[in-house]
């Protein structure tokens, strides 16, 4: 280099300050004279440039080359047939997506387009990533569909056995809607027995998987139920994200309760439905899986009864119908003997059937009626009306009490009251006596208080009213006078 490095070389140095001022010196010099940039400098003013004209934009391509960091970021490629961007997404917008990139995947990328100075390299900042050809959502609940059916957690050799009489069943949904309401319903109908416990929950919302996993924990936890049934009336797919929750799938897998699905209609298909040990069509069609069993066998007593009816009925006809068919012979007094043992029989044999069947209908009854009563033991709304009831006393108790302590304070304060009346100043005026004040409202306490011309002001028991002195009498010696009063 010719003027500026002769020129650096011609600079004496004294010190190591002057060294490095004379070092820059040389260097801006030589950067206004000829245009060099340092490389550092030079990119980051390339990148203010680049990261201002293009700071929010979208880009179609294919992902290539995707990687994952242990930091959580993305790292891929976005290309088409003729050219490819490098592209770079934080842990915190990863986050944020609702399914997985994937080489191979046609996307839309949104973000700004920047320069890694390290490299030198431009490079795309992604905000967000949505699939060009599915929903983020439908493309997440496949791509989790997949995953969990390769695990194998929709194998029905892994899932549990309902229970055939279920004392207690929990279901987990809102507390509000239409969902309970039916589901209540039906179990009244085809199962009164049946408790039925209900852990409130919010059913759509970021927060809602987070709530099903707690409710399928403290449920397992509790030992109170034998099965789960997780209810949600329909929706859309986005209504419907929270059973679509890999949380929600590994929490049922994990439980040691079987768990019924009755989420959404006939049609909706969620990933709680394809892991949980049986998947109902709907809310309702789940309470009547959970009653099937005890519904079956009313149902069966209830054929059993009519069936051994008919039977009854049957063989008595049949007999009927022998008895009418014999001849009567010349032995008539015989026969009709013989007839009338027969009958007799018949009728001792109808006698004993309908016994039996009014002993086991009373006995099924009786049995009806033990666990109805068990049951009624067991009804919390008893103890609630016994604790009611005792509330209603002791508010009763406190009442009264309140009361009367009330009317003691009032007879208190009513003898204060006139111990006040009594000892005030103003009960000494309804006597007959008056207060005479001077100019400042000085109380007039003597005569010599007084000069003629003043104006006074005198108090009575009912009013007052304003004087002005005339004549100050001579003072009696053996007259007493009251302090402040003033005769005019």
């Amino acid at each position: 280099m010719n003027g500026p490095v002769n020129q650096l070389h011609s600079t004496p140095v004294t010190s190591h300050d002057s060294s490095a001022r004379q070092l820059d010196l040389a260097f801006e010099e030589q950067k206004s004279a000829r245009g060099i940039w340092p490389v550092r400098e030079l990119v980051e003013h390339v990148r203010e440039l680049v990261e201002a004209q293009f700071n929010d934009l979208w880009v179609e391509g294919e992902i290539s080359n995707l990687r994952r960091a242990p930091s959580g970021h993305l790292y891929f490629t976005v290309k088409d047939a003729d050219a490819q961007l490098p592209v770079v997404m934080f842990r915190r917008q990863v986050l944020l997506l609702r399914f997985q990139p994937q080489d191979g995947l046609h996307v839309l990328v949104r973000g700004r387009v920047s320069i890694y100075e390290n490299r030198g390299q431009l490079q795309l900042v992604a905000e967000t990533i949505e699939p060009v050809r599915a929903g983020s959502l439908q493309l997440a609940f496949e791509q989790l569909k997949e995953r969990l059916k390769a695990e194998g957690l929709f194998d029905a050799d892994r899932k549990r056995p309902l229970p055939e009489f279920p004392r207690t069943v929990a279901i987990v949904t809102s507390p509000t809607g239409a969902v309970i309401r039916d589901f209540l319903n039906i179990i009244s109908r085809r199962h009164s027995g049946l408790n039925v416990v209900l852990f409130p929950i919010s059913v759509q919302g970021e927060s809602a998987p987070g709530e099903i996993v707690t409710a399928i924990e403290t449920l397992n936890r509790s030992g109170l139920v034998d099965a789960i049934v997780l209810a949600r009336g329909g929706g859309s797919l986005e209504d419907l994200a929270a059973f679509n929750s890999e949380r929600v799938a590994r929490a049922i897998v994990s439980s040691d309760l079987p768990v019924i699905a009755g989420v959404g209609h006939e049609t909706d298909f969620t990933i709680a439905d394809f892991v949980a040990d049986l998947r109902a069509p709907t809310p309702s069609a789940a309470a009547e899986l959970v009653t099937e069993a005890q519904y079956r066998i009313a149902d069966r007593l209830n054929d059993q009864a009519a069936r051994l009816e008919r039977a009854t009925r049957f063989q008595l006809l049949r007999a009927q119908a022998r008895l009418d068919g014999v001849l009567v012979d010349r032995m008539g007094g015989r026969m009709t003997a013989w007839l009338h043992r027969v009958q007799q029989g018949a009728d001792e044999f109808a006698f004993q059937l309908e016994g039996a069947i009014e002993s086991a209908l009373q006995a099924f009854m009786r049995r009806n009626t033990e666990l109805g009563t068990a049951v009624l033991r067991r009804d919390p709304r008893q103890r609630l009306q016994v604790m009611e009831e005792r509330h209603n006393a002791f508010r009763l108790r406190l009442e009264q009490a309140m009361e009367g302590m009330r009317k003691v304070l009032a007879q208190r304060v009513a003898a204060i009251h006139h111990q006040l009346l009594a000892l005030s100043p103003l009960a000494v005026l309804d006597r007959g006596y008056a207060l005479v004040y001077g100019a400042g409202g000085v109380l007039i306490r003597s005569a010599d208080q007084l000069a003629i011309g003043d104006r006074v002001t005198t108090r009575l028991s009912d009013g007052g009213f304003i004087s002005r002195v005339d004549e100050i009498p001579v003072r009696a010696q053996n007259e007493e006078e009251n302090p402040g009063e003033v005769k005019r």
